[in-house]
């Protein structure tokens, strides 16, 4: 029997680890979503920003350096909100999604990526990555019961 590298699957697809930002803005609960750019899978659908951990690191760290790199900004405190398993064509994909309200600097892209500003309860833009959706829905669902007037 044959030990299988701990990112493999046993269909051997790689298995991938992602550390997710959703950065929600306090005033209006609008969340940023980034569109994919050309080259990488699934180019020209939206997600929320993001990216791979490294060996080593963890999700904190990774989405600090992701997000730096991606959209030129530096993240304060951030707070686990889901963790999604995704099964992909070409990966199986754990989504560990973080909620991020304070961070210094304007988000701006930095890999050629388009950004948007949408409330979770109206999101305009298509096409959505999969593994999005519901983590959307559930933000959409308590910014419902929050009220825009309880948001600072």
């Amino acid at each position: 029997m044959s030990a299988r590298p701990p990112n493999e699957s046993p269909d051997s697809r790689p298995r991938v680890d992602v550390a997710v930002g959703i950065l929600q803005r306090r005033l209006d609960g609008q969340v940023l979503l980034a569109q994919r750019p050309a080259g990488k899978p699934y180019a020209g659908w939206w997600e929320f920003p993001g990216g791979k951990l490294e060996r080593g690191e963890s999700v904190e760290q990774a989405l600090a350096r992701e997000l730096n790199e991606e959209l030129g900004i530096l993240v304060g405190p951030s707070s686990p909100y889901d963790a999604v398993e995704y099964d992909y064509p070409h990966a199986q994909v754990r989504l560990h999604f973080r909620l991020i309200t304070d961070w210094q600097g304007e988000p701006r892209s930095r890999e050629g990526q388009a950004l948007i500003w949408q409330h979770p309860g109206a999101i305009e833009v298509a096409p959505l990555l999969p593994a999005s959706i519901p983590v959307i829905d559930r933000l959409a669902t308590q910014c419902r019961g929050a009220g825009a007037s309880s948001r600072r």
